[in-house]
């Protein structure tokens, strides 16, 4: 899966095989081959494993679109 993280000041692309979000109904987890989906976040931590490894980006709120394995999410 791919995972684009788009702030003001950067972006960023990076290989995933899953992402915890802080979606605004509850956390959230995204899978390889999950169903379309668009959520606001709130403030949290977006993390995502790659390679066995964990990552993690500090959001104040966005929203986030999942569709054909391509996550994209819209942060501040």
């Amino acid at each position: 899966m791919k995972l684009q993280i788009i702030t003001p000041g950067s972006v960023s692309e990076h290989d995933v095989e899953a992402v915890f979000l802080p979606g605004a109904q509850g956390s959230f987890e995204v899978l390889k081959s999950h169903a379309p989906i668009i959520s606001t976040l709130v403030a949290g931590d977006v993390r995502w494993r790659s390679g066995g490894e964990e990552s993690s980006f500090a959001v104040r709120g966005g929203a986030v679109m999942v569709e054909n394995d391509i996550i994209k999410i819209c942060a501040e």
